[in-house]
């Protein structure tokens, strides 16, 4: 009976340690996956000292961590060769899925995806993934010019404010923008803010200072000072650094910001800002890698899936009511009863257009090749995710086009 119990107890022993071996195991094969799961690569084109990049980087980084996942990033990376060599390294580095940032990455980050089939290379603003038929290769992109008619209010209740306060008459309210380039993103964003402000203040007129760069901060700030000499009550912007806003703090100028609040540095001139949050999309491309599935070839986010976002707005400089006619304006966009780019609210050299032919395929030529209006309104970012309004509408005034 004692060499029984002995030999059971033996048992009783072993299979503890079976079991305990057995969760160790388990735990462990948990662990090497943990160890050998998604690794996620950035390019940024500048630091965190850029709007624009700093957006980005925030939502890799809230993204990533909500997901459980590891991410490097490479920064400041130019529109060059650089972006290639940056991807090879992240390539080298375990990553299985690279995200860039810029418009001009586009070629080099296609072709590393050419390079590294196995690897998923996603792209921000890029036109081009849609034709190239790159199964691994992805554009990404919002339709921002929706955010961006939600802070036009904002802008043209400020402007209406200051007109019922006597500082200027109906016809004086111009605002200033300063933009990075000609190209069509920055074209529908800033005739998509023009047509958001005129919707309220319909005397409303628009000037445009190109910088010829993404991120000056020098340029952008003379941009700004130049318009506010020539008579702009209010400043927005599609360029990426503080300069316009310190203008408009420094000059006592609104000021409706691009990318993120620009409260602490200007909070007697700050009014709204718009922006694409890009914490959706990167949630989504990475649960596509970890579950095996395909990511959309050109993935647009927008109002409802909060990729198009507002801050807050400071009520210390923005006009009454602004915070109820944004939710308002919102929710007929979210509804569909309204379009940003309505034809019967603008007109071209006079005419209202029934028909638009865009550059939705782009090619060497940039030829159109699309048929963009259809039941009165401009159909924005829905044939490919990046922007490819270009029309200049009446009301606004480009001051320079050399770049």
């Amino acid at each position: 009976m004692k060499n029984f119990k002995k030999v059971l107890a033996v048992l009783v022993a072993l299979a503890l340690m079976v079991g305990v071996f057995a969760a160790c195991s388990k735990n462990d094969d948990s662990g090497d996956k943990n160890e050998t799961k998604l690794k996620v690569g950035f390019i940024y084109l500048h630091d965190e000292n850029s709007t624009y990049d700093r957006n980005f980087m925030d939502a890799a980084k809230a993204a990533c961590e909500k997901l459980g996942v590891e991410y490097l990033e490479k920064t400041p990376i130019p529109e060059t060769s650089a972006c290639k060599e940056a991807a090879d390294d992240l390539v080298d580095r375990g990553c299985t899925l690279i995200f860039a940032d810029s418009f001009g990455h586009e070629d080099f980050i296609a072709q590393a995806a050419e390079e590294y089939p196995k690897v998923e290379f996603c792209h921000a603003t890029g036109t081009t993934a849609h034709t190239r038929k790159l199964a691994n290769f992805h554009n990404a992109f919002a339709s921002i010019y929706e955010g961006r008619y939600l802070a036009g209010i904002a802008a043209g209740m400020k402007l209406n404010e200051m007109i019922e306060a006597g500082k200027f008459t109906a016809e004086e309210a111009k605002i200033g923008y300063v933009g990075a380039f000609t190209y069509a993103e920055v074209i529908s964003g800033y005739t998509s803010f023009f047509l958001g402000a005129r919707s309220v203040c319909p005397t409303a007129t628009m000037e445009v200072q190109f910088t010829g760069s993404w991120y000056d901060e020098a340029l952008e700030k003379e941009a700004a000072m130049t318009l506010i000499s020539r008579g702009c009550k209010l400043i927005s912007q599609h360029a990426d650094s503080m300069g316009a806003p310190t203008a408009c703090e420094d000059a006592g100028i609104p000021n409706v910001s691009y990318n993120g609040s620009t409260i602490s540095a200007c909070p007697n001139t700050f009014i709204v800002s718009s922006r694409i949050n890009w914490q959706p999309y990167f949630e989504y491309i990475i649960n596509c890698v970890k579950d095996g599935k395909a990511i959309d070839t050109d993935w647009t986010g927008n109002l409802s899936n909060e990729s198009v976002v507002l801050t807050d707005v400071n009520t210390k400089v923005a006009a009454a009511g602004t915070v109820e006619a944004i939710e308002a304006t919102k929710a007929k966009l979210e509804a569909g009863t309204l379009h940003v780019f309505d034809t019967s609210t603008f007109t071209v050299g006079g005419k209202t257009l029934t028909s638009y032919m865009a550059d939705v395929d782009t090619d060497a030529k940039y030829e159109p090749d699309t048929e963009a209006i259809s039941d009165g309104y401009f159909h924005e970012s829905e044939y490919r995710s990046a922007p490819y309004f270009d029309l200049r509408i009446d009301g606004i005034t480009t001051l320079n086009e050399k770049f």
